[in-house]
């Protein structure tokens, strides 16, 4: 483990941080699966119509890639508070120095949003179908629900990174808002 600061980011933090990092590294993070687990009721839905972001649901055996963010230290201070203030609106998620394996080789800790299980907003185990339903017709604060996973997805491709459920969940919300 190193004494640098690290971000895991697994859904929209890698394609759109907002903050400036001093690296950035496909990374994987053991024991978690990336999933629409979370009813989003702030930037993707509403309180009346929710949509689904994705969270880290602990799952041993699992494994989800993304980016891991090196912080700058000058910044890591104003990184955490702009992190607390973005991720922890609802306190679905809950703020973790998980252990990432970097694809240089390294493993380092970093700070991780993972969902709460026992939150309101948590909805794991939803059918595929329900979620391309959701999906494909919520809209939040900061805009449609679909929008969010065509980036995931897109960005996940352009790493390199499979994640079927994701792809299958991309086109299933195109077909539906096709018709």
């Amino acid at each position: 483990m190193t004494d640098q600061l690290w971000v895991f980011g697994y859904g929209s933090l890698m394609w759109n941080p907002g903050f400036e990092y001093a690296a950035r590294e496909v990374a994987r993070l053991s024991d978690y699966a990336r999933s629409f687990c979370m009813w989003s009721i702030h930037h993707r839905g509403t309180v009346d119509d929710p949509g689904l972001v994705l969270a880290l649901d602990q799952e041993n055996g699992a494994a989800c890639d993304g980016y891991a963010f090196a912080l700058h230290v000058d910044q890591q201070d104003d990184v955490l508070a702009y992190l607390r203030e973005r991720e922890l609106i609802s306190s679905a998620y809950l703020e973790r120095r998980l252990a990432i394996d970097l694809r240089s080789g390294a493993r380092v800790e970093a700070i991780t949003y993972v969902i709460d299980p026992v939150h309101e907003q948590y909805c794991g185990g939803l059918e595929l179908e329900r979620q391309a339903q959701i999906i494909a017709g919520a809209t939040g604060g900061r805009g449609p629900n679909k929008e969010y996973l065509w980036n995931t997805e897109k960005h996940l491709r352009e790493m390199g990174l499979e994640d079927k459920d994701l792809r299958w969940l991309a086109n299933r919300v195109r077909e539906i808002t096709a018709s």
